[in-house]
């Protein structure tokens, strides 16, 4: 059998392939507990969220529109916190998105989530320092300590931008401890004024009736106006993501981590809507209707409406919220940031220097001094409206991708994960955030044209450097699918069956089995032949050959059977979820039908076994399983027939392995309840059943009458499931 071999090996962060007894790795310290981890989460959301949203949130949707604003958008947002929750407690790593895309739909999808990933959190961090500078700089020069021209306040406020983000930069470089320690703190403080904030404008709307006349009208400019600014404030939202790239550091990942993201929701979102009220509320006589007063000064309509609500020290207080508040997100969304690149480079997606560890603080500086970098550029360079939309476009792209993973993952691997925590309802609260972001994502153009050629092009470059670079360099996962040798049909011609063989001893049955379909369907049929590699999952991948030789073997032994007839492949391959590997397999060559056997045996909580189940409800192909099919000549097979999708691949199967000299089908109706039935077992040497069409779940709880027979019946036995167009494509992509 001429093969190419690839054998390849987990390695850990900046370290070379080795056996597994002598595999060193550098690796993060725990020391982020549920109260660290949840002020990530909130000092990354509480920030330009307020100080730059309140402001053009009401300018284009109203006083009312700005209420609705955020609190629709927590409700997405805890949809799609729900999602990174399920997937951080089964995957409580480094990496977040990036690990999620990688389990869910494979290297280059993965890639694409860790390079958005990277930008939309390096992005959000120069918003969140050009907000420090934005408020800080124009306080101080309402002091009278300093006078600036135009010219001289832009450049001035790009500079304390560049010198703040420096400054969390080298934070972030001495730990997660000391950043997590400061992260708690500045946010603990933002939160505390933004209380204080909230309550002054709910006081004084109780003491002064009055002011709550300026929420009339309620949304002067129509409904619509709000997926403008619910795009444009998403950004605001997506602290969750900083908290799932704490899996290596945080205490107890699988039980805080999930905790902590929707802990985080909930605080925020009250802290917005009341915050928001507060400054709708603040405002009195200045001539003109409240919203259009804020909404005139745009991202600074915030700090002037709480210093119209306190008049004594509302400018102060501002400028003091903003600190804590900038700050703490500046510091969460750089952490976050050099940990997506950190990801890219342990997995060798990125050049591997950027998953070095310095040797005393355990941080990924150079992953650091990248982000850094691209912190710095953007916060010089991007106008501050169009800085904020192109991180709520990355992210929307970016949360569209993890609600996909949340539902392919669950659907297809929820038997291998461990999950410490799933979410209610499912699949509804993923599905309708991809619907309404993928909205938000639309609209946002009319608030930032630039975000819609920033993102994109962002996109379109790391798909060339995934080609170019990541493709050829990534290492293996232990969740991925791994390719250890293949010899594989170059391109699909015409009908193509995906053989699957496990041991020498069933493949020459299959095999024959396998030729009758050849047969009917033409001789330039293309028989693709797999052997998924059972390798144990403490054993390194280079230690393959001693449990690769059985599948070596099967696949000689079917392919001196079969190559001289038809255009034979092959390809061995390693995956810790057999099935998951066979469906994926008959995904990626376009298989029309999978034939494979089954031994008889059920496997504790499925009908047919822990391989058989999982592919009759998956696989996007015809399936034909055969059971004890030994015999070269079936002289009556027998179908029983109740309708349903797959009786007609069940008949056209049994006219394709019945006899051709002098055999017959015997086509049987199910009787009825109570109604007496033939021994089935004494007069034929065949039976051909289809599969039940229920879920998997209902099958393993109810049970189902195919696969009960199939398993009582000693005859020799097919069960077919037949494809489905439309549930095959939805399989298919997601």
């Amino acid at each position: 059998m001429t093969s190419t071999t690839e054998t390849k090996a987990e390695t850990g962060a900046g370290t070379s392939p080795a056996p597994q007894s002598q595999k060193i790795t550098a690796e993060f310290s725990r020391n982020l507990n549920l109260m660290h981890i949840t002020m990530m989460g909130v000092g990354m959301m509480i920030g330009a969220g307020v100080f730059l949203g309140v402001g053009n949130a009401i300018r284009v949707a109203g006083p009312g529109g700005v209420i609705l604003t955020f609190a629709l958008n927590a409700v997405i947002a805890l949809f799609t916190a729900m999602s990174y929750a399920e997937l951080s407690s089964a995957v409580p790593r480094a990496g977040g998105a990036y690990n999620f895309a990688r389990i869910g739909f494979g290297r280059g999808t993965s890639f694409l989530a860790g390079w958005m990933e990277w930008f939309a959190s390096s992005v959000a961090g120069s918003l969140y320092a050009v907000t420090f500078a934005l408020y800080t700089v124009n306080y101080l020069v309402q002091l009278g300590l300093f006078q600036f021209s135009d010219g001289q306040l832009f450049w001035v406020e790009k500079g304390v931008a560049i010198l703040v983000a420096c400054l969390f930069i080298y934070i972030n470089f001495r730990g997660a401890s000391d950043t997590g320690t400061m992260g708690a703190l500045f946010t603990l403080g933002q939160t505390v004024t933004l209380a204080f904030i909230a309550l002054v404008g709910i006081w004084t709307a109780v003491t002064d009736p009055s002011r709550l006349e300026n929420f009339r009208p309620f949304l002067p400019n129509g409904w619509d106006k709000l997926l403008i600014t619910m795009g444009f404030t998403y950004v605001a939202f997506e602290g969750f993501e900083v908290i799932a790239q704490a899996g290596d550091e945080a205490i107890d990942p699988r039980r805080n981590l999930p905790k902590a993201m929707i802990y985080s929701i909930l605080i925020v979102v009250f802290t917005y809507v009341g915050v928001a009220f507060a400054a709708i509320v603040g405002v009195k006589g200045v001539g003109q209707p409240a919203w259009q007063w804020i909404g005139s000064y745009g991202g600074r309509g915030f700090g002037e409406a709480i210093t119209q609500l306190i008049p004594s020290y509302g400018s102060i207080l501002v400028t003091i919220t903003v600190i804590f508040a900038s700050t703490s997100a500046l510091n969460a969304t750089i952490y976050s940031a050099t940990r997506a690149s950190y990801a890219l480079g342990r997995d060798h997606m990125l050049p591997p220097f950027l998953s070095r560890l310095h040797p005393k603080r355990r941080t990924p500086y150079m992953a650091l001094m990248f982000t850094g970098g691209l912190v710095i550029i953007v916060a010089a360079f991007l106008p501050t409206i169009h800085v904020a939309s192109s991180a709520s476009m990355m992210f929307l792209f970016l949360f569209f991708l993890v609600n996909l993973c949340a539902i392919r993952i669950r659907r297809q691997m929820a038997d291998e994960m461990t999950y410490g925590f799933l979410m209610p309802l499912f699949p509804i609260p993923p599905v309708v955030a991809i619907l309404v972001q993928a909205a938000l994502a639309v609209w946002l153009v009319h608030m930032s044209p630039i975000a819609w050629v920033v993102g994109p092009a962002w996109v379109i470059g790391g798909i060339g450097i995934y080609h170019l670079y990541a493709k050829h360099k990534a290492t293996p996962t232990e969740d991925e699918i791994v390719v250890l040798q293949e010899a594989p049909i170059p391109r699909k011609d015409n009908y193509r069956i995906l053989l699957s063989v496990a041991n020498p001893a069933n493949a020459i049955p299959l095999a024959q089995n396998c030729y009758r379909f050849c047969q009917a369907k033409g001789p330039d049929t293309e028989i693709e032949v797999i052997h998924m590699v059972p390798i144990p999952p403490q054993v390194p991948l280079t230690d393959t050959a001693e449990y690769s030789r059985d599948g070596e073997e099967a696949i000689g032994e079917a392919m001196l059977y079969l190559e001289h007839r038809f255009p034979f492949g092959s390809t061995m391959r390693y995956c810790r979820n057999i099935a998951r590997g066979i469906v994926s397999a008959a995904v990626e060559r376009k298989a029309d039908l999978l034939v494979m056997g089954w031994q008889g045996h059920r496997g504790r909580g499925f009908s047919l076994g822990s391989t058989v189940d999982p592919i009759l409800e998956r696989a996007t192909c015809n399936v034909a399983v055969f059971k004890d099919c030994r015999h070269q000549k079936y002289d009556t097979v027998l179908v029983p027939f109740a309708g349903g999708p797959n009786a007609p691949f069940a008949l056209e199967t049994a006219a394709t392995l019945v006899n051709r000299d002098g055999g017959r089908v015997v086509v049987l109706h199910v009787a009825a309840p109570g109604k007496p039935t033939q021994d089935i077992e004494a007069f034929h040497d065949l039976v051909i059943i289809g599969a039940t069409g229920d879920p998997l779940f209902r099958r393993r709880v109810m049970g189902s009458l195919p696969e009960e027979f199939a398993r009582k019946c000693e005859t020799p036995l097919v069960m077919v499931k037949a494809r489905h167009p439309v549930k095959s494509f939805i399989r298919r992509w997601i």
